[in-house]
């Protein structure tokens, strides 16, 4: 599902710097020595002969009209679209349907098939032989045989097997038995399986009688539906789940492994079970043609699909959800990252949505509303559903009407999140019919993206971000990485191996950095009137900008209450146009009033908090035409990367940007930052002041200069050697900017506890067990 970066493109065969060493390691006897190296040394020529053979492109025959024509497909999978065809949007909106996104810069877009990108072609009910005939007609060159043997395997079993919710209990139904007998043969199934008292859970499953269920048929391009060939059964076999397995049953039955993906449709139109919640969508809210497009594929034939759509921030993601609640008209639980974005998102219920303020609950540490009569809405977040910890008597209430309703809707925000391990038991504790993920970044750095293909369900629509933009419905910004080189005096601390521990904190407090921050601040304060946002994931860093700069801040510890102020105040005082945000500000937080993003620190590789903070500033703001190319303000949205030059965060830099390079982003670099004749009236001009803002940084403790760590974290498994592992005692001293020095004068005791050594113990108070040892 990550269809972003490199992850799918083609994998190339690297030469191993450890090879001599494991030649020497597996091998036990000579022979098998032999055969091992002799394996390791063909392998690469091998490997690329057939690479060369798959990307040698001259025996492709272009049709006679190829110039009509916008595609280029290739044997291992790959789609070229030209943007520049006239055929460029039908062609962009069919091929978003079926295949991943890997790179969409201005003139030339590159999509792969996978497995569950036409897992997810046919869930929007697109058939088989649809997908092969279009791909043909827009194709410049016959489709290769490889490909079309390939949409054949991953599309042919789509639809046998259905996953059903009824009272409360989950079922796996399909109109062969047959097949159910396969998935049952899986030992993960069979495990799962919940057999009734008095069955030997053999091959007998439940039966029972269906009408047929196709009656509605789509008039949508490309879209000549028939539902599952099972529809048209009249006799239905099932057999009951354990709802604790219902995520490892999903993974199995994906197209890696038994290749029966399940489909989840919700027929809200006829349940009668779930009380009905009476809202629509209030006459003001216009929903835009790209987000119209995605509701059409959640919606396609009457009921609701589970999936994710993928719009850019900015580009009206809470309405699509409002819309989709509105549209299913039962309960819906809707969950968010943090308690900002609950408020923010219990607003959006009310601003679009016909229903009332009773009948909208807040779930946070801070609210607890309930309810009024049998449906409604509730707005939670991840951490107050997955919490395991003991709770109060009145969020236990909550929490336990919450596991045991039948929820119509699950709409999450940010789904991004959901792999990470604490979240993805939201999935497992609530029981929903339909659910659907939002986020503008499919994308994560433990490579976990593609479990949201079992827990949720495959990716609905994706947005094009440049289109977007050039359709006005998202700012165009201007992205740039500003170089600050290292002082002397902070480089040669840098590179000390004592230092390692500090190293970001000495290449983000780089007083060239600050004083850059301090120009770019000024500028577009007093010059540009714009409201800026300046991001730190490290905490000292945050702290010591903030404060020398006279400017609010927020961080993790920051309380609900101060947040919202500092906020409220962002957004409607002159007098408050910068504030200080730490990770907490990467997610759900809603600013529309922002136009100017400095990034000072970041969380090492992340992609994904990258584009995330982009979209801070992607709302849309004044007149379309001034917006537009050429207009009087073609760039009305300022994205700053600062960058301490000749260290680790070089590196990480180029890592960060390639999610946005991959949306068609460039980034300018800016090297004369602040620029000469602005020095004196800047921070830290004088080698006295560098020095001291040194010796702080030096003197200040391990843990004072880590990253900030909060339970929301995301990408946390890959980026784990980026951030401090071990802590030291000296913000427990209460000396803070002092270094307490342990000394471990015990013996055998464990570091840092030398100190803490016992009084030996009386021999005769000793047991019995131990007194010889001892006595």
């Amino acid at each position: 599902m990550a269809g972003h970066g490199e992850k799918n493109r083609p994998s190339k065969k690297h030469k191993s710097s450890s090879s001599k060493e494991d030649q020497r390691k597996t091998p036990t006897n000579r022979e098998e020595e032999f055969n091992y190296v002799e394996d390791f040394e063909e392998d690469p020529r091998e490997e690329g002969e057939k690479e060369g053979k798959k990307r040698d492109f001259t025996k492709l025959e272009l049709k006679p009209d190829h110039d009509n024509r916008p595609l280029w497909a290739c044997a291992d999978g790959r789609i070229f679209l030209e943007t520049f065809s006239p055929l460029y949007k039908q062609a962009y909106d069919f091929l978003i349907a079926i295949a991943e996104p890997v790179c969409r810069p201005e003139s030339m877009h590159e999509y792969n098939l996978t497995p569950h990108s036409l897992y997810a072609a046919v869930s929007v009910g697109l058939e088989t032989e649809t997908i092969i005939s279009v791909l043909n007609k827009l194709s410049k060159t016959k489709l290769p045989k490889e490909m079309i043997d390939f949409i054949h395997a991953s599309t042919s079993n789509y639809g046998k097997v259905k996953l059903v919710l009824k009272k409360n209990r989950y079922f796996v139904e399909s109109p062969f038995p047959e097949v159910l007998k396969t998935l049952l043969q899986d030992e993960v199934i069979s495990r799962a399986r919940i057999t009734s008292e008095g069955s030997d859970g053999g091959d007998a499953f439940a039966i029972s009688k269906t009408l047929g269920e196709m009656d509605g048929v789509h008039d949508e391009l490309l879209n000549g539906i028939e539902l599952a060939a099972a529809a048209e059964e009249k006799e239905t076999h099932s057999f009951e789940i354990d709802p604790s397995r219902v995520e490892n049953v999903k993974e199995r039955c994906l197209p890696n492994f038994l290749n029966y993906p399940m489909l989840e449709e919700y027929d809200f139109r006829n349940d009668t079970v779930n009380p009905d919640l009476n809202m629509e969508l209030k006459p003001q809210a216009q929903p835009r043609p790209y987000q119209e497009k995605s509701l059409s594929k959640m919606f396609g034939n009457g009921r609701a699909r589970s999936g994710i759509i993928v719009l850019p921030c900015g580009a009206g993601k809470s309405l699509v959800g409002v819309s989709a609640a509105c549209r299913i008209r039962k309960s819906c639980l809707c969950l968010a990252t943090n308690a900002v974005s609950v408020d923010q998102w219990a607003y959006q219920f009310d601003l679009w949505s016909t229903l009332r303020k009773d009948q909208i609950s807040r779930f946070t540490s801070d609210n607890k509303e309930k309810f009024c009569g049998n449906a409604g809405v509730v707005v939670t977040t991840y951490n107050m559903v997955a919490f395991g910890g003991k709770r109060s008597e009145e969020s236990e209430k909550i929490i336990e009407e919450i596991r045991n309703r039948e929820w119509g809707l699950l709409l999450m925000d940010e789904v991004h999140v959901v792999p990470a391990h604490m979240f993805r038991k939201v999935i497992n504790i609530t029981k929903s019919h339909c659910k659907l993920g939002l986020t503008a970044t499919l994308v994560r750095e433990d490579e976990r993206i593609t479990d949201l293909n079992f827990l949720i369900g495959p990716k609905l629509y994706e947005a094009n971000w440049l289109d977007l933009v050039k359709g006005g419905f998202i700012a165009n910004v201007q992205c740039a990485e500003v170089w600050c080189p290292m002082t002397k005096e902070f480089f040669a601390e840098y590179l000390k191996k004592e230092n390692s521990k500090k190293k970001q904190a000495l290449y983000v407090m780089n007083p060239n950095k600050f004083r850059a921050c301090e120009f770019l601040i000024r500028f577009h304060e007093q010059q540009r009137g714009d409201k800026i946002i300046v991001f730190a994931d490290n905490l000292f860093a945050l702290t010591e900008y903030a404060t020398k700069l006279r400017k609010p801040m927020i961080y993790g510890a920051t309380s609900h209450q101060e947040r919202t102020k500092i906020l409220d105040a962002f957004k409607t005082s002159p007098n408050l146009n910068t504030v200080f945000l730490s990770k907490v500000g990467d997610n759900s937080i809603d600013i529309p009033e922002a136009n100017v993003i400095i990034q000072i620190s970041s969380h090492a590789g992340s992609r994904r908090q990258e584009a995330q903070r982009l979209g801070r500033i992607l709302r849309a703001k004044g007149r379309l035409q001034d917006r537009m190319a050429g207009g009087k303000e073609e760039y009305n949205a300022f994205f700053y990367s600062l960058v301490s030059t000749d260290t680790q965060e070089m590196y990480y830099s180029t890592k960060r940007q390639q999610f946005l390079i991959d949306q068609g982003y460039s980034f300018k670099v800016i090297t004369s930052l602040p620029p000469a004749d602005s020095g004196a009236d800047l921070s830290y001009s004088t080698r006295e002041d560098q020095m001291v803002l040194l010796n702080k940084v030096l003197t200040a403790g391990d843990d004072m200069v880590g990253l900030e760590q909060l339970e929301e974290d995301t990408d946390d498994i890959a980026l784990q050697k980026a951030r401090r592992s071990a802590g030291s005692m000296s913000a427990m001293s209460g000396a803070q900017g002092r270094v307490y020095l342990e000394y471990n004068t015990g013996r055998g005791r464990y570091p840092g506890q030398g100190q803490l050594k016992s009084k030996p113990k009386d021999p005769t108070k000793r047991h019995t067990l131990f007194r010889k040892r001892f006595g």
